[in-house]
C-alpha cells in the first residue's frame, strides 16, 4: 500500500482502542452524575448547600465541574494523538517510507508526526552516525502532557478549600462560647444554634473538598495513563522504524 493511499485515511474516526480513554472518562463521569442525582433526590445536596452559609461547598462543586471539562478536553486530545500515532505506524510500515512520508506531508497531523519530522531534519543535518533522540523524546513527553498538571493543582485546591471551610466552621462554632450565660435560656439556645451551624459548615465543606479532590485525582490518573501509553507507542514507533531507517539511509 502506498504512502498516498495510507494518508487518505487521516480523517477517519477514532478506533475502538483509541476511544478507550474517552469511554473510561464517560463511564466514570456517568457514575458520578448518577450518584449526584441520587443525593439530590434524597435532599442531601440541597441540605448541604442550604447549611453552608459560606458557599464554599458550591464553589468546590463549580470548580470540580470546570476541571472535569478540562480533563474531558485533554482526554479527547490524547485520543486524537493516539489515533494519529497508529496511522503514522501504518504509513511507516513500508520500507523506506519515513523520508517519503515526510516529504509528501503524508503523516497525519499530531505531535508524533512532528517528532518524526524533527528526527528526519536532525538526521539530514547530522549526516552519518547514530541518531540520539533523547532530547526530542523529552520535548515530545512535555508536549503530550500539556496542561495535565492542572489536574493536580485543581485537586489540591479543592482540598485546601475544604480545609478552609473547616476552619471557618470551627470559628463560627466556637465564637458564641465566650458569651454563653447558663442562666439565660434564650441566649443559650441561640448560641447552640450558631454552634450547630458552624459544625455543619465544617463538615460539609470538608466532605465536599475531600470527595472532589479524590474524584479529580481518579480522572487525571486515567488521563496520565493514556498519555503515557501514547508516548510509549511513539517511542516504539521511532526506535523500531524511523531511527533505523534514517541511520541506514545515511550509512549507505
Amino acid at each position: 500500500m502506498s504512502v498516498t493511499a495510507m494518508s487518505s485515511d487521516v480523517e477517519s474516526p477514532l478506533s475502538a482502542a483509541d476511544r478507550a480513554p474517552l469511554l473510561r472518562w464517560m463511564i466514570f463521569t456517568g457514575l458520578c452524575a448518577f450518584a449526584v442525582v441520587l443525593l439530590w433526590h434524597y435532599g442531601l445536596v440541597r441540605l448541604m448547600l442550604a447549611s453552608d452559609r459560606t458557599y464554599i461547598s458550591a464553589i468546590i462543586a463549580v470548580l470540580y465541574v470546570v476541571t472535569s471539562l478540562h480533563c474531558l478536553w485533554r482526554t479527547i486530545a490524547i485520543g486524537r494523538e493516539a489515533d494519529a500515532g497508529r496511522r503514522a505506524a501504518q504509513i511507516l510500515s513500508e520500507p523506506g517510507a519515513v523520508v517519503l512520508a515526510v516529504e509528501r506531508n503524508a503523516l497525519p497531523k499530531g505531535l508524533v508526526a512532528d517528532h518524526i519530522r524533527n528526527l528526519v531534519l536532525k538526521a539530514d543535518t547530522q549526516g552519518s552516525g547514530r541518531i540520539d533522540q533523547t532530547l526530542l523524546l523529552r520535548s515530545l513527553a512535555d508536549r503530550l502532557r500539556g496542561s495535565n498538571g492542572f489536574g493536580a493543582f485543581a485537586s489540591d485546591t479543592l482540598m485546601k478549600l475544604g480545609l478552609l471551610g473547616t476552619i471557618i466552621g470551627f470559628i463560627i462554632m466556637l465564637a458564641p462560647i465566650a458569651g454563653i450565660d447558663a442562666s439565660d435560656r434564650s441566649l443559650l439556645k441561640s448560641s447552640m444554634g450558631l454552634m450547630t451551624d458552624g459544625m455543619a459548615i465544617a463538615m460539609y465543606t470538608t466532605l465536599a473538598g475531600l470527595v472532589g479532590s479524590i474524584l479529580l485525582k481518579i480522572q487525571y490518573y486515567m488521563l496520565d495513563a493514556a498519555t503515557a501509553q501514547v508516548f510509549s507507542q511513539a517511542v516504539t514507533l521511532t526506535e523500531t522504524r524511523a531511527v533505523p531507517a534514517l541511520e541506514s539511509r545515511h550509512d549507505r
